[in-house]
């Protein structure tokens, strides 16, 4: 099978690398807008761009319908969903197979398995695949205290259908217990549509590392690596880096191989991260597998020399992987900043208006992906990223220096954004000594107050 045409259903900057993923590979290309990204100017970089809708992303870029509308319109083979959005709408996956388009990710069923996190974290479990202690957080009260009793605190409450932190709930003491729960369903029931939530053990100062795998429709797994993404705020990722730091090479290597064991575990095609957290002695547990590519699959490009949009769209054609594991190699180590549109000062808060660039980055191992533009307005309506800056070098050491260097350069405004804030983690001593962990920026901050 070959894609004549790809429909691409996103925005920002993930929609512009569909776009010359398809260009490269000498695919027609459609991208959808919303009315509040009539200026893009990556629609001109498309052979063809259709108005979905309003800016308010559940009547334009989460509409389901208007996007099948405009697929079989133009008639359009394939379509690629980025990442959030509908990039993990199962219902999504089962229309685009009802109207006979490929929808370049995973199978629907496993999706909806993947969706479940107490159902992924049996399913991985019972492959051998290490779990954290815990499954679904009882209804009743009593019942949920003896329960979280057992598992012994500090716990976590975690959305079973959720992701990006909403429906969670760290957990110290008994005391705390009933009314986190039922805070973090309601936030569940907003976020997803489901209240349902599970508890489990929760590790005080634990890293956080994924690692990126591929699988093709002959079942063949390989893995390219994990990610350091240890550096987060409110459970967002700010900071990716690869390979990570100051793992010991029996770790780095157990880390991938239960990767492929949970790949393999749920019969997964296409792109996917597996995700760890380890605690103080290394020792790891599987948290979710996310069904899509992620923002920062970026940083792991730069490191093994792949494009992991292309490899995407090749393996839904039905080819075979480009490269058996044996060919993945990590060269140097890259670091990847997330520059989004916040002002830290405030608690992280959405900063919106009209973008300034008083000057980009550039050079020998830089890498900005963005679709920043003189005057562009920043709006209300989606994710805040403004652009990822990744710097490579042939060690740690280089890779962190030329970040720093180009942080520097990353001059716009009219907004307020994370670019401070990522300039002084980068700088900071623990960073350089690769010791963080997922409470860095809670502790740094407080350092700097």
């Amino acid at each position: 099978m070959s894609f004549e045409s790809i429909l691409v259903a996103n925005r920002g900057e993930i929609a512009l690398r569909a776009i010359e993923a398809c260009r490269e590979l000498g695919i027609r290309s459609v991208v959808v807008y919303s009315e509040a990204d009539a200026e893009m100017p990556y629609r001109k970089l498309a052979d063809a761009s259709v108005c979905i809708g309003p800016a308010a992303p559940a009547k334009s870029y989460l509409n389901i319908a208007s996007i099948i509308s405009a697929a079989d319109l133009i008639g359009i083979d394939a379509i690629h969903p980025g990442y959030g959005f509908l990039a993990e709408n199962p219902h999504f996956v089962e229309v685009c197979e009802d109207h006979d388009i490929t929808f370049i990710g995973p199978r629907q069923r496993t999706m909806e398995l993947l969706g479940d996190k107490v159902a992924a974290r049996e399913a991985v479990s019972a492959a051998g695949v290490p779990v954290l202690p815990g499954g679904p957080a009882p209804e009743d009260a009593d019942t949920l205290i003896s329960r979280a009793a057992e598992i012994g605190y500090p716990v976590l409450i975690k959305s079973v259908y959720g992701g990006g932190g909403r429906g969670m709930r760290w957990i110290e003491e008994e005391s705390e217990l009933v009314a986190a729960t039922s805070a973090a369903a309601a936030e569940a029931k907003g976020a997803s549509g489901d209240a349902s939530l599970y508890l489990e053990k929760a590790i005080p100062e634990p890293r956080h590392i994924e690692v990126q795998v591929f699988a093709d429709e002959t079942g063949r797994v390989v893995h390219l690596g994990e990610r350091e993404c240890s550096i987060q705020r409110r459970h967002q990722k700010l900071i990716e880096e690869s390979p990570a730091p100051n793992l010991r090479e029996d770790v780095r290597q157990r880390l991938h191989q239960a990767a492929l064991t949970a790949a393999e575990a749920v019969g997964y095609r296409n792109a996917g991260t597996v995700e760890f957290i380890l605690d103080g002695d290394e020792t790891f547990y599987f948290i979710e597998m996310n069904a899509r590519i992620q923002v920062e699959h970026s940083v792991s490009e730069v490191v093994t020399g792949t494009n992991l949009i292309k490899e995407q769209i090749r393996i839904a054609q039905g080819e075979e992987l480009s490269w058996t594991q044996e060919d993945v190699r990590i060269d140097g180590h890259a670091i990847e900043c997330r520059l989004n549109a916040e002002d830290p000062t405030r608690g992280f808060l959405p900063s919106t208006g009209t973008v300034t660039l008083d000057e980009l980055p550039g050079g020998n191992g830089i890498r900005l992906d963005t679709i920043l533009y003189q005057g562009m307005p920043v709006t209300p309506f989606y994710d805040s990223l403004l652009a990822k800056l990744i710097g490579w070098g042939e060690t740690r050491e280089e890779a962190i220096a030329r970040t720093a260097m180009a942080l520097q350069r990353f001059r716009v405004s009219g907004i307020s954004s994370t670019r401070d804030i990522a300039l002084e983690i980068v700088r900071h001593p623990v960073f350089a000594r690769g010791e963080q962990t997922t409470r860095f920026i809670d502790r740094f901050l407080s350092d700097i107050a």
